[in-house]
């Protein structure tokens, strides 16, 4: 009965329960977002009301960073799939075209446009340190996909070229790399990007005769990206006949000798239960206890800082967990003053959450 999508998100957060329907509840989270100290006055938001405004809240701290996400510039809503499918990528993923666009599975914008924000209210916080100035900022959804377009060279494509990406399987775009089948039934990706990817991948796989003849019958030059990808379809028959007679274990064994940069098809499951790198061996992971789920693996942030000890990862709170706490943190609320929020029906605790108690 609990969201592993919520709990996942929003782990190392503390949270707060408020009617925001009532006068009361608006106004407490104006006195919240506005609160004094070097630290508060920063919002992010993707509540466009005019209670909540960047204006209506610098009226009480003129330092006031804001930062609101919206679906389209024009303050329409949109979500990450019905912006994805007027990028263009569902007509160039997998087997994908126009009669018959295959969406991706990763929410790349929802992804891309929190880091985004992220990034953007970090730099507004430094800026405001050394002038003293906030700042309001907006975020559209869209904008994040659709400038990507712009940084990927894919408008140019469209605009200069009147060319559209091909859609192409598994192949990459521009360079060598596919996925392989091997004798044992895995499935692996091979990537051969860089000049040097490319040598350590024909030396690995001993087939400098092989592609040397390959590239003399089509009168290429395997040392620039551009041909072998030309050339991709004679060079993914060659490393597919070497693959497929080996099992994905010996291919390893060789890979990991010869510096090729490859990977494995996995499952989550099968993820979880076989790769180091997704483990508590790891330190960005940890093993924690989250309320109304149980004990399990949990990531905390994947950003190491060297000399400076990670903290521990607090899972994610029951809603209203810490209402008390911030109003008598941030607000410096009595006792009386909170009791008399929960009396009015203004704010709640974590007995409201179905869940508490479980954990």
């Amino acid at each position: 009965g609990r969201s592993l999508y919520w709990t996942g998100l929003n782990k190392g957060k503390r949270s707060i329960a408020i009617d925001i329907r009532s006068p009361q509840g608006q106004e407490l989270v104006r006195a919240l977002v506005t609160a004094p100290g070097e630290n508060g006055g920063v919002l992010l938001t993707n509540i466009g009301v005019p209670w909540l405004s960047h204006a209506a809240l610098a009226a009480q701290r003129p330092d006031l960073i804001s930062c609101t996400i919206e679906g389209n510039p024009d303050g329409s809503t949109a979500v990450d799939y019905t912006v994805n499918c007027a990028t263009g990528f569902p007509s160039m993923t997998g087997g994908g075209c126009e009669s018959a666009p295959v969406n991706h599975v990763l929410p790349a914008w929802d992804i891309a446009c929190a880091y985004q924000a992220a990034f953007a209210v970090t730099a507004a916080a430094a800026h405001r340190q050394a002038t003293g100035k906030g700042a309001e900022l907006r975020l559209a959804l869209s904008d994040v996909a659709f400038t990507m377009l712009s940084h990927l060279g894919m408008l140019a494509q469209a605009e200069l070229l009147d060319q559209e990406r091909p859609s192409l399987g598994n192949h990459l775009y521009g360079a060598f790399g596919r996925d392989f089948a091997t004798s044992d039934g895995a499935r692996i990706f091979v990537a051969a990007i860089s000049l040097g990817q490319w040598k350590c991948l024909v030396k690995a796989c001993q087939l400098e005769a092989q592609i040397g003849a390959l590239a003399s019958s089509m009168g290429l030059d395997f040392a620039k990206e551009g041909e072998r990808y030309e050339a991709r379809e004679g060079i993914a028959a060659l490393v597919e006949g070497w693959c497929s007679s080996r099992t994905s274990f010996h291919i390893a064994d060789i890979f990991k000798a010869n510096n090729v940069c490859w990977g494995r098809y996995q499952t989550v499951r099968q993820t979880l239960a076989t790769d180091l790198r997704v483990s508590a061996s790891n330190p960005v992971f940890e093993r924690v206890e989250t309320a109304g789920i149980g004990h399990h693996l949990a990531a905390g942030t994947s950003v190491r800082i060297a000399g400076v000890p990670r903290g521990r990862i607090e899972p994610a709170p029951l809603l209203g967990q810490h209402t008390d706490q911030i109003l008598m943190d941030v607000l410096r609320l009595d006792a009386a003053a909170v009791g008399k929020l929960h009396d009015a029906g203004v704010v709640a605790g974590p007995s409201r959450d179905p869940l508490a108690g479980t954990g």
